[in-house]
């Protein structure tokens, strides 16, 4: 016979920690029915019959997020077998108001009192057989971070299940029921049930709790010290700056810390990856000559699914980096200062501070950075952001950037890349209030977030949080990139009659049948174009690879080489393209679509098909006006044709 328990507790209270630690690697992860909220649920590791829920963090069981009234309604209507309530023990008062509402449900209860380390540095003891007999319900110390008590936690949750021992009723939750039986003023009656339940608690504590006094308590903490630096108006962002440069430089440098020729650590990896595969795949490539294997089958093998999970080996170790580093950031509290530093500025726009960490994300790729959204208490600002992430220019279109600065804009390359990353910015702020104003009228969000103090990350934490976050984004990310690869792959080497050149095959013909669509943003005569950007859908940077096989002499190389140069070259694709319209078609590649696997991540943090397509259009929408716009400003300063 299987047990439902399910954690509740404060935010940053130690819950999933303790989560992690209980249920190890092996949890599903989901989501709940309607709601972009996470639900994680995992078996207990010593004992599989007992099934662990972890709840969204809650304050109270009186809500006011998305989160906050899951947590509520499924203690409240669900009755789970047993509630094991995360105490932050360093801060035991204002944690137990939440124990003490879920205690009135009559669900059997085991409070976790965590931190403990914490609490004895301080110069503080909790008796926590006190408060068990205060409370009626079992209060065990733990250390979640370092596994200390969790043993003694479960036996007590097997203990309380095989009681089936629901809290005592104290004569407190009488008299908070009579309140709400009364009929008076909602507010003032939840206001008078707050006072009884925190007088209860402030006895309790005045019983269970002692301060060592020799302890001299007038200076700072070091959170305090910390804080009065990393959260000041003047010096906060530059050290964000700094912080974020570092941590991008880890993950995607070339010239790691402008040190020529030495790569980041994310780049380092991703290098042994791709070689590794590159060797497997010219392994293969000879095995398949050598039996006498047909020409398509060898162009399906290495062309299309090789060169599919080719791409997901080189995407891996990048990922896996930042979401390292970004782990290390959230567990040390550090994330929450900056969110609460961004407020001040994004709520100006229509979004609360906490959006600013996964826009900024987008600048290496769209796919964790959607991902990220999910911290968003507000489903508007969730919304909002996961609409307007991918115009936060990811790594991958770079290259897009770089062919065209070689060829149309070799005398005054720096500044063009650089507008280019602005315009992104400017329009997604743009956005964000169009969003905010005419799509979403449920006003401005709350923003209530606790500042944490600053603890040091253990290493299994960083680790589960990573691999939960990697392996999403393997599943999701890699098999759509795996199966847009072969479609892409079937369309442009087959027409009726069979393989064929690309000239000749069904990506051709679609160009053609599609180009029109293109003419008023000035590319529009010729059919590559269009292809570039239906092949660009699978990554990005697919449209150089596109180019180089329709235009002469376009290589990686030679874009490059002619980049450090200074010299235009590749006259044919200067035959298609003039400045303005070479400019308008990075703009558009810039706002339209994201890539498939950036499209699943929309997908899955919308959840819908329909919201999933509102956004997409939102941004089909916003790429051609911008394009036409600079199409036609642009035609008009320079006296060329409009529409070429």
């Amino acid at each position: 016979m299987s047990y439902t328990i399910a954690l509740a507790g404060n935010p940053n209270s130690g819950k999933t920690t303790v989560f992690n630690a209980l249920t190890g690697s092996k949890q599903h992860v989901g989501n709940w029915p309607g709601v972009t909220v996470e639900k994680k649920e995992g078996a207990y590791k010593k004992d599989k019959q007992l099934l662990l829920l972890d709840l969204p963090g809650t304050y109270s069981l009186s809500p006011y997020t998305p989160e906050e009234i899951i947590a509520r309604d499924y203690i409240v209507n669900e009755k789970p077998d047993c509630v094991i309530n995360i105490v932050d023990a360093t801060s035991i008062e204002r944690n137990l108001y939440l124990s003490m509402q879920i205690m009135e449900t009559g669900v059997p209860t085991v409070i976790a009192l965590n931190m403990m380390d914490e609490v004895r540095a301080s110069g503080t003891t909790i008796d926590a057989t006190a408060l068990a007999e205060l409370f009626g319900v079992q209060v065990v110390p733990v250390v979640a971070r370092n596994g200390t008590g969790l043993d003694a936690l479960m036996e007590a949750v097997q203990k309380t299940i095989a009681q089936q021992k629901a809290p005592k009723r104290l004569p407190v939750y009488d008299q908070t029921a009579a309140l709400a039986k009364s009929g008076g003023a909602p507010d003032e009656a939840e206001e008078k049930q707050a006072d009884l339940r925190y007088q209860f608690i402030g006895e309790a504590v005045k019983n269970a709790v002692r301060k060592d006094v020799s302890v001299k308590r007038t200076h700072l903490t070091v959170t305090d010290k910390i804080d009065s630096v990393l959260t000041n108006r003047i010096v906060a962002l530059p050290i964000f700056a700094a912080i974020m440069y570092v941590l991008f430089a880890c993950t995607f440098s070339e010239n790691f810390l402008f040190v020529p020729e030495l790569p980041s650590p994310g780049v380092w990896l991703a290098g042994l990856a791709e070689a590794g595969w590159g060797w497997l795949t010219d392994t293969l490539a000879g095995l398949i000559e050598n039996s006498g294997a047909s020409e398509w089958a060898y162009s399906l093998v290495i062309d299309g699914i090789m060169e599919a999970f080719g791409a997901i080996i080189g995407f891996l170790p990048l990922v896996l980096v930042l979401f390292l580093l970004m782990s290390v950031l959230e567990d040390c509290g550090y994330m929450a200062r900056v969110a609460f530093v961004m407020d001040r500025i994004f709520r100006k726009f229509g979004l609360s501070g906490r959006s600013f960490i996964p826009l900024l994300m987008g600048f290496g790729c769209s796919v964790p950075a959607c991902m990220a959204t999910r911290t968003l208490e507000s489903e508007k600002d969730r919304k909002i952001t996961v609409m307007i992430l991918p115009w936060f220019s990811c790594g991958a279109k770079l290259p897009i950037y770089l062919m065209f600065v070689a060829t149309m804009f070799a005398d005054n390359p720096t500044p063009v890349i650089f507008s280019i990353y602005f315009m992104g910015m400017a329009v997604g702020i743009l956005g964000a209030l169009f969003l905010n104003k005419v799509v979403f009228k449920a006003g401005e969000s709350n923003f209530i977030m606790e500042l944490p103090p600053y603890r040091l990350p253990t290493l299994r934490s960083v680790g589960i949080h990573s691999w939960e976050k990697i392996k999403g984004f393997a599943i999701k990310a890699g098999t759509i990139i795996f199966g847009a690869t072969i479609l892409i792959w079937l369309l442009s080497n087959f027409n009726f009659g069979g393989m064929a050149d690309m000239e000749e095959s069904f990506l051709a013909s679609i160009g053609r049948a599609i180009k029109w669509l293109f003419y008023p943003l000035g590319f529009g005569t010729d059919w590559r174009p269009a292809v570039g950007i239906l092949t660009g859908w699978i990554a990005k940077e697919n449209i150089v690879t596109t180019f180089a096989q329709l235009y002469a002499n376009i290589t990686d190389e030679a874009v490059l080489e002619a980049l450090q140069a200074g010299e235009e070259t590749l006259p044919a694709l200067s035959e298609v393209f003039s400045k303005v319209t070479a400019y308008a078609y990075m703009a558009f590649n810039l706002f339209c679509m994201p890539c498939f696997a950036a499209v699943g991540a929309i997908k899955r943090e919308l959840i819908t098909v329909k919201w999933t397509l509102r956004a997409v259009g939102f941004q089909m929408a916003a790429a051609y006006l911008v394009a036409l716009l600079i199409n036609i400003a642009g035609s008009l300063i320079t006296g060329a044709a409009i529409f070429k």
